[in-house]
């Protein structure tokens, strides 16, 4: 599962790292477990999080001696909702590729 299509038109690192907090919305995850599970610089990540940040797609929290990154509840996708797949989506399922 990964973000809504909504928040796929923000760059490659950014969704990645959104992509990897939708695994565990719950717990969050830390600044190294983001950097194992994404394929991006350390730069790279930095400037991700910065972004999704003053978007307000992710926030901060101190759990216990751990610094957490959760994704907000806007990114997550409806795990019942099945989302409609969009023109293009649809013309390619048609195309015989």
């Amino acid at each position: 599962m990964g973000a809504k299509r909504a928040y796929r038109n923000r760059t490659d690192s950014e969704v990645a790292v959104l992509d990897a907090l939708i695994e565990r919305p719950e717990g969050g995850m830390t600044v190294l477990e983001l950097r194992t599970r994404t394929d991006v610089t350390i730069d790279e990540l930095e400037t991700a999080l910065g972004n999704l940040k003053r978007a307000d797609l992710i926030s901060v929290e101190k759990n216990g001696d751990r610094t957490v990154i959760l994704p907000d509840e806007s990114v997550v996708p409806d795990p019942e909702r099945k989302e409609e797949p969009s023109i293009i989506e649809r013309i390619r399922d048609r195309l015989p590729f």
